[in-house]
């Protein structure tokens, strides 16, 4: 990992490129998603990328490059020319995988941040075969078990994982991880009784909580969730403090000029904030934030130290 002085580096070489930035964009730009086509980063991807063809006059098309858990589509960015056709659009994950893997292709400073594009909550959900409504029974009935109670998530390391992690540290609670591939085999694994629960996304367990086939016991954010306005925050009352904000944000290789990253900047948050993309983000279950590139930045290097204790505390294994 870079030093903090190559950190300050970077940020140089990103105001000092003015006469590059002139008629940018003049060629098309690649959104890169490091996930699979039909995912949420993809969703997003594909929301944005039409605007951004209409703001920059030219073809902005989705690449997905799956991989490693996202790592094979932020090495490409990190080693892409510096000229803003080639944008990454990545979730949380990309904090969390200098602590998850043993050696990455790529240092995690070799990014220049554009801005958060969205915040997105989780909601802590039990089994329907589980005789719990709250988080504080969740918590009595996993202490009265030996080795204690289930719970699943979308893959080691991913941010429900971890949210999960953080929930078992605030509780003092034990909690046997098992993970699943993908949201429509845990929620499969949850409804059938075979886990007892697990913090998924908001979208995708709505409508197993709407049929009574999930039982939703607290939302990860600070506050309620405006999807979900009868189930209480989990730092309400039960795990006062606790909160899990997972994010999707935009980066680009860190020579990008200061001017070609203000410019995705700006565009990106128009897209955002336009009412038919807005309200599709806000029924996803994510709000819109549109960060500054300094606030993401701080926010991005924040969650890296962050992860970092999380993994190291829960015990997780590193990944090859």
């Amino acid at each position: 990992m870079k030093t903090q002085f190559a950190v300050s580096l970077s940020l140089l070489a990103l105001a000092c490129g003015p006469v590059a930035a002139q008629g940018y964009p003049n060629k098309p730009v690649r959104i890169i998603v490091p996930y699979a086509a039909g995912g949420a980063v993809d969703v997003v991807a594909r929301l944005l990328s039409p605007k951004l063809s209409d703001y920059f006059s030219q073809p902005v098309v989705v690449d997905n490059r799956p991989g490693a858990g996202g790592n094979i589509g932020a090495d490409l960015v990190a080693k892409s020319a510096p000229d803003g056709a080639t944008i990454l659009l990545t979730p949380i994950g990309q904090a969390t995988s200098p602590a998850l893997y043993r050696k990455l292709p790529f240092d995690p400073f070799d990014f220049a941040a554009v801005t958060q594009l969205i915040g997105t909550e989780f909601v802590l959900v039990s089994s329907p075969k589980l005789p719990t409504g709250s988080v504080r029974e969740l918590i009595s009935l996993t202490k009265a078990k030996s080795g204690g109670l289930n719970y699943g998530s979308t893959g080691i390391g991913a941010a429900p994982h971890l949210a999960f992690e953080l929930l078992k540290s605030a509780a003092g609670a034990e909690f046997t991880h098992i993970p699943y591939k993908g949201d429509a085999p845990l929620n499969a694994a949850l409804m059938a009784g075979e886990i007892e629960a697990a913090i998924v996304p908001i979208s995708t367990a709505l409508p197993f909580i709407n049929s009574g086939k999930l039982h939703a016991l607290g939302v990860t954010g600070a506050k309620r969730s405006r999807t979900l306005p009868n189930i209480p925050a989990i730092g309400e009352g039960d795990l006062p403090g606790y909160e899990f904000v997972s994010w999707q944000g935009l980066f680009v290789a860190v020579k990008t000029p200061r001017d070609i990253v203000s410019r995705i900047h700006r565009d990106s948050v128009r897209a955002i904030n336009s009412p038919d993309v807005r309200d599709k983000l806000q029924a996803m279950g994510s709000e819109v934030v549109g960060s500054t590139p300094e606030e993401f930045e701080t926010r991005y290097k924040a969650d890296i130290t962050r992860f970092a204790r999380v993994v190291k505390e829960a015990g997780i294994p590193l990944q090859d």
